[in-house]
């Protein structure tokens, strides 16, 4: 039988998973804040998808999302997950997004949001079969 080292922490107490300037979880693991905005304050205050993301990826409330484009739902499988997995595949080559290895991070912010706003759009089409 292995000897337990004398430092061993069962799980992952102690242990840092990742470095990140997003997400804040308290030390207690009873609240979690993005950007030092409590996620039961947006909760509660029903902040918009557009203003969630551009906290997120922009570091600052404000609808930074272009509108959704009038791109049918490709797939209908009866999964929402599929269809829109499916069909944000199938934009990349038709908007001619290049690898992100290859573009800069404003390129890469700029496509993230219309990608997004693909994905909500196509996620409300799966749910309602349209």
């Amino acid at each position: 039988m292995t000897a337990v080292p004398k430092d061993f922490a069962p799980g992952l107490a102690g242990v840092v998973a990742f470095e990140t300037e997003i997400a804040e979880p308290d030390k207690d693991g009873g609240a979690l804040r993005y950007r030092g905005v409590d996620i039961e304050d947006l909760v509660a205050h029903r902040v918009t998808f557009g203003d969630v993301w551009g906290l997120l990826v922009d570091g600052r409330f404000g609808d930074g999302l272009p509108p959704a484009e009038p791109f049918p739902l490709p797939i209908h499988s009866g999964d929402v997950r599929v269809d829109v997995q499916a069909g944000l595949a199938m934009l990349a080559p038709i908007w001619g997004y290049p690898p992100l290895l290859d573009i800069d991070d404003e390129t890469a912010r700029d496509q993230l949001a219309r990608a997004s706003v693909m994905a909500l759009s196509y996620v409300a089409q799966s749910a309602r079969g349209i």
